[in-house]
């Protein structure tokens, strides 16, 4: 089948376009700025054109001889996004018709059984409606609140349940909720396009359990292992305070908060599940909101680092380039880099021999005033050591850290088992440079828990310079004097 995708930059048609293509399926990705796709894995296996949805020539061009039109686009951020919204659903509409495509997928939003809409909803059900009033098929998913790292519902949720373990909240709290896994989002949008039949209809869909977003925040608090948040919910916070009230405390940026809480008023759950009659629900069944959640936090956690776990490796909840530059905003990183005139294989043997009686390269003291606060609080401190002084193996102990990952002579992953208010890792890489030598890259991760692990990170901050910038410079340097003693 071969497949246009509108919205390639975004957060769903980015996730999208390399499951299409693991199922077969030819892409061409459509870009206002074909600049962003730049950086993508998938770019060298996809047609990229340059066009606005907004422009019937440029969408025409990138129609042309293409079966499938996904329309994964919105202005949401945008002054008078419904009218630019309303011009571009007319357009792909009738370019569609005089170019012969077979089928339109679109996903928009579950539409409330009463009440009045809000402008993001309205708007997201007009293009909806628009799109298949066309002469083409358009099959139309609607989903509520999406879960998958870096996803504007999810960040909102967890930056909300992680910064406030006491919150009062507006009533819409109670209201009930179908969340929906963006894994399975992916599913349903994948199966779109070959879905049997002239198929011209809207179908909701959603996970497999109804919530509040008081259940959810209650359970996402439960999942990331925080306490037990204290929630008060009182009947006079409006959406628009509630909305000023998430562009603080959460990096969910005005333009997007406003209208999710305005959304958020109605209960958005799905009247059917006749999706299941054209699209059949993903192998194993669809994604617990528990579940959804651990895979999301996960992600978060590896941020641009591919994930171990073997039942998320490659999976459509991962962050990806394009996701929102705020995705994972809650995880602290501190990166060093620093190109060396060392062999590679010197520097690997380097990394791979710290900790024990090597030590860590930086600021003994340091290190081991915090091995004995560790060890005081109840921890494993630094009396472990290591098992062999050069070679190390996945899930063995090295003094606080437990070896996680082990790609030799490439990438070594450390996860902290000290007594911390959240969780943390290091990582030490090793690439050959171009020009000669190495470089040796360098990421401490920290994902704090509760409003506890916000002030340790900051309050340890001041020192990384002299702890983790002496480790890169120490260990580089260790390197380029063993590898001039031997003249490799």
């Amino acid at each position: 089948m071969r497949c246009v995708v509108f919205g390639s930059t975004g957060y769903l048609g980015g996730r999208l376009i390399p499951e299409l293509l693991a199922a077969g399926h030819q892409v061409r990705a459509v870009a206002r700025n074909p600049a962003k796709l730049s950086g993508v894995a998938w770019r060298d296996q996809v047609e990229i054109v340059r066009a606005d949805v907004t422009d019937a020539e440029s969408v025409a061009a990138a129609m042309r001889d293409q079966d499938v039109v996904y329309h994964l686009v919105h202005s949401l951020t945008q002054r008078g996004f419904a009218d630019i919204d309303r011009a571009a659903a007319h357009i792909v509409a009738d370019v569609a018709e005089v170019v012969g495509v077979s089928r339109i997928v679109y996903l928009g939003g579950i539409v409330p059984e009463s009440g009045t809409l809000s402008a993001h909803l309205a708007s997201r059900s007009e293009v909806g409606r628009i799109l298949r009033e066309g002469a083409v098929p358009t099959l139309e998913l609607r989903a509520a609140v999406i879960l998958g790292s870096g996803s504007a519902s999810f960040e909102m949720l967890r930056y909300l349940t992680e910064n406030l373990p006491v919150m009062v909240t507006p009533r819409w709290v109670r209201n009930r909720i179908q969340p929906i896994a963006v894994a399975d989002v992916l599913h349903y949008l994948l199966g779109a396009a070959t879905a049997p039949g002239e198929i011209n209809a809207a179908y909701d869909i959603g996970g497999p359990e109804v919530l509040t977003y008081l259940d959810m925040m209650r359970r996402y608090a439960a999942v990331a292992g925080l306490r037990r948040r204290v929630i008060f919910v009182v009947p006079v916070l409006t959406p628009w305070l509630s909305a000023q009230w998430v562009n603080l405390v959460t990096p969910v940026p005005r333009a997007i908060a406003v209208p999710l809480v305005e959304s958020l008023v109605h209960e958005v759950v799905c009247r059917d599940h006749s999706v299941a009659e054209i699209i059949p629900d993903p192998e194993g069944g669809l994604t617990p909101y528990d579940r959804a959640i651990e895979l999301a936090l996960a992600h978060v956690r590896d941020a641009d680092v591919p994930t171990r776990w073997s039942d998320a490796t490659g999976g459509p909840s991962a962050p990806m380039p394009l996701d929102p530059t705020w995705s994972g905003g809650s995880v602290y990183t501190d990166v060093r880099t620093e190109r060396t005139d060392a062999d590679p294989q010197v520097l690997w043997d380097v990394v791979e021999s710290i900790g024990g009686e090597s030590g860590w390269y930086s600021f003994p003291l340091a290190w081991s005033v915090r091995g004995w606060i560790d060890r005081l609080s109840g921890g494993a401190g630094l009396r472990r050591g290591r098992r062999d002084p050069r070679r190390l193996r996945v899930g063995e102990a090295l003094d606080w850290w437990r070896v996680e990952r082990v790609d030799r002579p490439r990438l070594l992953r450390l996860r902290a088992e000290m007594r911390l208010p959240g969780q943390a890792w290091l990582e030490l890489s090793v690439r050959p440079d171009e020009s000669g030598g190495a470089v040796y890259h360098q990421r401490a991760v920290f994902v704090p828990r509760g409003f506890a692990g916000h002030l340790y990170w900051k309050a340890v901050a001041p020192f990384h310079t002299l702890v983790f910038g002496g480790m890169a410079r120490n260990i580089t340097g260790t390197a380029q004097r063993r590898t001039a003693g031997t003249g490799a």
